[in-house]
Formats: structure tokens, C-alpha cells, sequence
């Protein structure tokens, strides 16, 4: 379990930074933190999550050794921005990390 408070009712959008190969091992991590498996989401630059929802960063990359998890505080309307997209108008808590 995490050392912070998560509500598993929640999306959590995965940042792999392209490392897909560890896709499973960091949907493990989620969930053994407690995050629902079923709203483990790849997050996509075309859409962004919700204020109260969750994001888990691979960090640092391009070899991670633990996840960010951040929870969104606001989502703001911007013209998407390379590969962050539309993410650039989302702010965030930083809430804790999760070895990798």
C-alpha cells in the first residue's frame, strides 16, 4: 500500500515515456499500492483526466526507478503542445512515489 491516501474509484493515467516494456511491471506497482487495476489508464495527449484523478510518471527517464503519482488539481483549456498535448493545462499535487 501507498503511504499516501488514494481513492481507487479514481483513473490514474500512466506516463511510460515510451518504455512499454515495463508497462506490466508498473501496473503491478499500481496496484499493490492500491489503485484499481481497472483504471490503470494509458494517458494519451489528445485527452486529459479530471480534477480529483490521478497521474503515475516513470521517472526518471529514460530509465525509471520509481513512479510519481500526482493527483490533478485543475485542467485548464490549452492548444496542445507536442507530445504533452492538451496536458499542458493540467496542474498537480505531487502526492508520493512508488519504487519501480
Amino acid at each position: 500500500m501507498a503511504d499516501f491516501e488514494i481513492d481507487s474509484a479514481r483513473t490514474i493515467y500512466l506516463f511510460l515515456h515510451g518504455r512499454m516494456d515495463i508497462r506490466d511491471k508498473a501496473t503491478a506497482v499500481l496496484t499493490n499500492a492500491g489503485f484499481s487495476a481497472s483504471k490503470i489508464t494509458l494517458a494519451d495527449p489528445a485527452k486529459v483526466g479530471e480534477i480529483g484523478d490521478y497521474m503515475a510518471m516513470l521517472w526518471m527517464p529514460p530509465n525509471p526507478d520509481h513512479i510519481k503519482i500526482q493527483k490533478i488539481t485543475s485542467v485548464e483549456p490549452v492548444e496542445p503542445q507536442g507530445m504533452i498535448g492538451l496536458w499542458k493545462g493540467v496542474k498537480k499535487d505531487d502526492l508520493g512515489t512508488l519504487p519501480l
